[in-house]
């Protein structure tokens, strides 16, 4: 005698479940995503202010002068220029010499600075031996903070009077990565 097999397969009610779970899953995984990438963002553009802080630097070594890192017009946020100050506004302008540039930062981040001697426009300028200087003299030391936040994440760029740049996280260092108050 045969024995009849029947197939088997999934009801219908078992395949809803298991798009019901799915659907789930991939709602939590594409919010994770999202963070990540805003994360990801401010990781961006710290790195990127910071690598415009260290070329500032490189090339007043380099060039045995003062040069200067100052925000676009819209502030640090809209981007940032390296240059040399020819005509001593300290602004970037035409009879300037522009070393590099960039363009804004991802949407959402805010860019604060609290410097021991503040000016406006803002800037960061270093003297020839690579020291970070005031616009009024190479030889007066100018140190303070960047601070970038966006979502409630902040992370700081602090420059000792030396001029020695360092990236930070205020939520894992603490109080050596202290700063200006950020929105």
């Amino acid at each position: 005698m045969l024995a009849i097999r029947r197939a088997r397969a999934f009801s219908l009610v078992e395949l809803l479940a298991v798009i019901a779970v799915a659907a789930v899953l991939l709602g939590i995984a594409v919010s994770d995503l999202g963070a990540m990438i805003r994360h990801q963002q401010l990781k961006a553009a710290l790195s990127d202010l910071f690598g415009a802080i260290d070329l500032t630097r490189s090339q007043a070594i380099t060039r045995g002068m003062r040069v200067y890192l100052a925000p676009s017009d819209g502030g640090w946020t809209s981007g940032w220029t390296v240059f040399i100050d020819n005509d001593g506004d300290g602004i970037a302008g035409d009879g300037d010499e522009l070393i590099a540039t960039h363009g804004p930062v991802a949407e959402g981040i805010v860019i604060t600075t609290g410097f021991t001697s503040p000016r406006t426009p803002d800037y960061i300028a270093y003297n020839g031996g690579g020291r970070s200087c005031s616009h009024a003299s190479s030889m007066a030391a100018r140190w303070g903070t960047l601070s970038l936040t966006l979502d409630g994440q902040t992370r700081r760029i602090k420059i000792n009077m030396l001029g020695r740049a360092r990236a930070c996280d205020p939520a894992r260092d603490g109080e050596s990565c202290s700063g200006p108050e950020t929105p």
